[in-house]
């Protein structure tokens, strides 16, 4: 009974289903029961707790895997490979963030704020899509389409951080501080690391963390991003063996054990920062709504085949076993906007009807997931990945 629940408890940790559980847990309980005892709790002391403390780890590890990427080995470290994927990325930030501010301009200028809600990928459930599609890695190799939407992936969540930075203040700006605090912050972290040698993760998070988190806080950049320089500041292999690659387990240095111990602290505060900010009532839909939801299901899988033709046009290429049938369901698996798209409307708008309503396209984004799995049953996409599967 024990191992059950404990291989059930693993199994919700490691598909990220906390936070699905903490946003049907939210929907359910402002919708069916009391809305103010909701918000007494959700918009309290937690809010700020998960979403400028907590959420502070979540992006230190999307940090951590962009840093990976661009060592030798990695997904970006190879020009000739990430072209195209980076080209794809720049379609899909651009497709969904003009189709979006375009359309608020016309239907409700108030919204255009929101432009780069659509812009997001959630890595954890593309990548969750996409195995259900074209299989698991085999003899040590991941599938091309896999390879493709994780590069895009990795660049798109380099890009959102970047407009997150610099679109979205966080309250009054002292930029003084912020140009003060940060720089001290990664200097003590390179100290640390070259200097004394530090092998343990914890003390780049307590003295440069902190001070990198109050120069971020006190600079008016949102904090949660407050960790991700130190991605870049903390000892780390000399290559990178690949996003998710499961030989990262045994991985030692500082950067790989950080990850080791908050990977599953990390998915409990996703399933709290669904909880704070997805208690929004079903009546909230409205043009934000539709927006969103236009800017990632239309304008992101669009804007990634643009641009990929673009450069198919070049002298560049698909990976090798992969065609333009996989694009296309690479590029509706990435239109799962989900945890990044939530995060930048509560960055985005104060609380009220234009935040509730750009929620719900956040929310409803994981419809994505649906089109995806079956836009490759039709195509047949699916079919021909399981049958190269059980020829090898």
């Amino acid at each position: 009974m024990a191992n059950r629940l404990r291989n059930g408890i693993m199994f919700l940790l490691e598909n990220s289903l906390f936070l699905v559980g903490g946003t049907v847990i939210a929907l359910i309980w402002v919708n069916f029961f009391d809305a103010s005892s909701y918000n007494a709790i959700a918009h309290g002391p937690l809010h700020f707790a998960v979403n400028d403390i907590g959420m502070a780890l979540f992006f230190l590890l999307a940090g951590k895997e962009i840093r990976e990427a661009m060592l030798p080995g990695g997904a970006l470290s190879n020009g000739k490979t990430a072209a195209l994927p980076i080209l794809a990325t720049i379609g899909g930030m651009a497709g969904p963030g003009l189709l979006y501010y375009f359309g608020a301009m016309h239907y409700n200028p108030d919204l255009a704020r929101g432009w780069a809600i659509p812009m997001a990928t959630d890595i954890a459930f593309s990548y969750m899509v996409a195995k259900m599609i074209f299989g698991k890695s085999v003899m040590g190799k991941t599938p091309a389409p896999i390879v493709f939407l994780l590069l895009l992936a990795i660049a798109d969540d380099a890009g959102g951080l970047i407009v997150l930075a610099i679109f979205y203040p966080s309250g009054q700006q002292d930029l003084a501080m912020f140009f003060t605090l940060v720089p001290a912050a990664i200097v003590a972290a390179l100290v640390m690391w070259k200097v004394f040698k530090m092998k343990l993760f914890m003390p780049y998070l307590v003295i440069p963390g902190i001070l990198s988190w109050i120069g971020f806080y006190k600079g008016g950049i949102h904090p949660a991003l407050a960790l991700v320089p130190l991605a870049w500041c903390m000892p780390h292999e000399k290559s990178d063996l690949g996003i998710f690659h499961p030989d990262e387990a045994h991985q030692t240095d500082a950067l790989n054990r950080m990850e080791h111990a908050f990977k599953y602290p990390v998915e409990i505060i996703l399933g709290l920062f669904g909880f704070v900010n997805a208690g929004v009532i079903f009546g909230s839909m409205g043009t934000g709504t539709a927006l969103v939801l236009a800017g990632l299901l239309i304008g992101k899988p669009v804007g990634i085949m643009l641009m990929s033709m673009l450069g198919l046009l070049g002298p560049l290429s698909l990976p090798e076993g992969m065609d333009k049938k996989d694009l296309f369901i690479v590029s509706l698996a990435a239109a799962i906007g989900f945890t990044v798209a939530l995060f930048v409307s509560v960055v985005a708008f104060k609380p009220g009807p234009l935040q509730d309503s750009v929620k719900m396209g956040a929310l409803l984004s994981f419809a994505a997931f649906g089109i995806t799995y079956l836009a490759a049953l039709v195509l047949g996409v699916k079919r021909k990945w399981m049958a190269r599967q059980d020829s090898i």
